[in-house]
């Protein structure tokens, strides 16, 4: 193969990648409502890996104007990204509380597993999706009232039922009407911080109405947005970090706990693949208050890696 045809060969392939992490790029800024462009977008990021792939084969090609076009991208797949990896530079200061949230996957998630957890890792605010009335008896045999003695529970079957457990007085319950799932709130009275605002959320999957997911997102903003700090949510929003409708969350007083803590990518889903997870889509988020850490870990039984964060709040 002469040298003619690699060159061409490899300026052929970098714009293929290039149109691909144009493509990716494009799935991250823009607001789509079509239910393929939404599940497109969860995975934008692998897409945009192209951007660098581009670069690679047009240097090698010695294909300077297209290099610098994949340059362009590139810058722009740096913007979207980069901050998810940096920590956030205050210093974490005032009282200390450690969330757990966990998808239970219609309520068939290991509960012994899950109830050691929240002993050894000292959580004081546990939220769960997808409970059910068995999942409830479950985590209350093996232990869970002794640890966390105060909750609001929402059961149902399947995949509806949401939960709010707390090591803290609880008050002020409130199920948002305006979901097809559970959606719960209540007030959590912390002896140094007073009242502290504890969300439980998950709208229902764009993979079965994306309408009604894009419609629930933006009735979790106007709720977050009502919300007075100090504020935790725990949540399955079935959105990552890729798609706008999250980052419209995380636009005001609240913060992603994985972006403040600069941990990237935080992926959970799906986590009882060989191949997985692939994408993050189990957040907590914060207002008035900082992350000193974040991280993730496997429950037998679910589908989802649990996400437990430490973080200090401010009256």
């Amino acid at each position: 193969m002469t040298h003619g045809v690699v060159r061409r060969v490899l300026l052929g392939a970098g714009w293929c990648a290039l149109l691909a992490g144009t493509f990716g790029l494009a799935l991250h800024l823009g607001g789509w409502q079509r239910r393929e462009l939404i599940l497109l977008a969860a995975g934008a990021t692998y897409l945009m890996l192209g951007a660098v792939a581009a670069l690679l084969l047009f240097l090698a090609a010695r294909g300077w104007r297209s290099a610098a076009a994949a340059v362009i991208v590139l810058a722009g797949v740096l913007w979207t990204q980069l901050p998810l990896f940096v920590p956030d530079s205050r210093a974490a200061t005032g009282a200390e509380l450690t969330v757990l949230q966990s998808n239970l996957l219609f309520g068939e998630a290991d509960t012994a597993a899950l109830v050691t957890a929240v002993r050894e890792r000292g959580v004081d605010v546990l939220t769960v999706d997808e409970l059910t009335p068995e999942a409830v008896d479950a985590l209350t045999a093996d232990g869970l009232g002794a640890l966390l003695p105060y909750n609001y529970l929402d059961p149902g079957p399947g995949g509806g039922g949401t939960g709010i457990y707390s090591r803290f007085p609880l008050s002020d319950p409130m199920r948002h009407q305006e979901f097809v799932l559970g959606n719960l709130s209540a007030t959590l009275t912390h002896p140094a911080l007073g009242p502290v605002a504890i969300h439980a959320f998950h709208p229902l999957p764009p993979t079965v109405d994306a309408a009604v997911w894009a419609k629930e997102m933006s009735a979790v903003d106007t709720i977050l947005r009502a919300s007075p700090g100090p504020a935790v949510v725990g949540a399955d929003f079935n959105a990552t970090s890729d798609h706008a409708a999250f980052r419209r969350l995380v636009s005001g007083d609240f913060a992603a706990a994985a972006e403040q803590a600069g941990a990237g990518r935080l992926l959970t889903y799906p986590a009882d693949r060989t191949w997985g997870p692939l994408i993050g889509i189990d957040h907590v988020l914060v207002a008035g208050g900082t992350t000193e850490h974040i991280s993730t870990f496997t429950l037998a039984g679910t589908d989802h890696r649990a996400v437990v964060a430490r973080l200090r709040l401010t009256p």
